[in-house]
């Protein structure tokens, strides 16, 4: 339970220092967008000077590095108009490991926002996590799902990346990327009569998010959205190239997700997410696809007591699923928020999540031991958040074709914590 208690202490940092603004519909006004300008946690940045500190890069949990502090940024106009130049620093008390990025970016066009990127990566990321390239153009200040992750893989990665709007509402982005992939568990890729441990990857991506309800304005730390807007689709293709640079594997990998939300007259309202996703070729179990799981691996629920992500499935275990074909369905329906006074209003919300998916040739990969989604799994469940300074309770039930022999093994009990901004 110790590292539950780093984690709340961090949360509740957060908690403390963030203001909560009155941004709530499309009609905003000039000042309140003013003030979030000058609210660091509305941006992710603190400026000094000429050089905006990321407030990202500050504290981090996570099971294999531990409590990792670090410190990162980017220069602001102060300095120029016309490019950028980054980087961060960072250190994990477990893994005594130094971690690092560094890079740069020049502005190609104003009206369209459009820059080019250069970044090189000494860092760790997650086994089986995919992620949109224009989502993160999207700030969020915490994702709560990253403290109970195990699983991940080493890589030094070059990218060069040109990101461009056509308009407010559609952003798009181009990557080329070179990376070199070294293993924390102990796993193997064994494809063409050979076995590879370590191994090169040479990839070019393309990705696009589309928001035709979003409204956004800019600050000169970059773009923040101001109304929720939905729906949301974002899409994506990756294309794996061996030969170049002494990439190993020729693959191809596609994302599609559709994230709308429905907003009713009595203040409740239901969020679905479906998102789909496809992989074909020799492709590493690094860079296959889970359903984001956030159930650590203990016997008893109060040992898997932690915190509850945002689009994760709370009762499947971490490394349990692999897919290379993956559908996942999750819908959350909020009631309107209970009022006991002003300062305790908390919100009651249903979800159900629902995941499908295949593995080709599960026996190429060895040392790491996992099912496939064959059969659709299932779980249900419910949130009351917003209790106390953003912190709420979690329960889920996993039922269905994957339903475990032992009761407790099927249950999740978490925290939430929902810091509005």
């Amino acid at each position: 339970m110790r590292h539950v208690y780093l984690i709340l202490l961090c949360l509740l940092g957060y908690s403390l220092y963030a203001q909560e603004p009155a941004i709530k519909t499309e009609q905003d006004t000039t000042a309140t967008r003013n003030e979030k300008k000058q609210n660091p946690f509305n941006t992710g940045f603190y400026p000094l000077e000429f050089f905006d500190f990321d407030l990202r890069y500050l504290i981090k949990y996570n099971n294999y590095e531990g409590i990792r502090l670090g410190v990162g940024g980017v220069t602001n106009d102060r300095l120029s108009e016309h490019f950028k130049i980054g980087g961060y620093v960072a250190r994990g008390f477990k893994d005594q490991d130094i971690k690092f990025g560094i890079g740069g970016s020049i502005r190609l066009n104003d009206p369209h926002n459009t820059w080019l990127n250069v970044y090189y990566n000494d860092d760790i990321n997650e086994i089986g996590s995919f992620s949109y390239l224009t989502d993160a153009r999207v700030y969020s200040v915490f994702e709560p799902r990253l403290v109970n992750v195990t699983q991940f893989y080493k890589h030094r990665t070059w990218q060069t990346n040109v990101q461009h709007e056509f308009t407010p509402k559609i952003l798009s982005e181009v990557r080329l990327s070179r990376s070199r992939i070294d293993q924390i568990e102990n796993y193997q890729f064994v494809t063409d009569e050979q076995i590879y441990t370590n191994y090169e990857l040479a990839e070019v991506t393309a990705a696009i998010r589309i928001s035709p309800k979003q409204n956004f304005f800019t600050t000169k730390d970059g773009r923040i959205e101001y109304f929720d807007g939905f729906p949301k689709i974002s899409a994506q293709i990756t294309q794996g190239v061996k030969g170049i640079t002494k990439s190993d594997f020729n693959y191809t990998k596609l994302g599609l997700k559709l994230d709308y939300y429905i907003k009713r007259t009595d203040l409740s309202s239901t969020n679905i997410l479906l998102e789909g996703s496809y992989a074909t070729g020799d492709i590493p179990l690094t860079h296959l696809f889970h359903a984001y799981p956030n159930s650590p691996t203990k016997d008893e629920i109060l040992q898997r007591f932690s915190v509850a992500g945002r689009r994760s499935f709370e009762t499947m275990y971490f490394g349990e699923f692999f897919s290379d074909k993956l559908a996942t369905l999750q819908i959350k329906h909020s009631l309107r928020r209970f009022n006991f006074g002003s300062r305790f209003q908390p919100e009651l919300v249903f979800i159900t999540r629902h995941a499908l998916g295949t593995l080709e040739k599960p026996e190429e990969h060895l040392g790491i031991t996992f099912n496939t989604l064959d059969k659709v799994y299932s779980e249900s469940g419910f949130e009351l958040n917003k209790l106390l300074f953003g912190f709420g309770l979690s329960f889920a039930y996993r039922y269905g074709f994957y339903h475990l022999p032992k009761f407790e093994d099927n249950i999740s009990f978490k925290f939430t914590f929902y810091l509005k901004l």
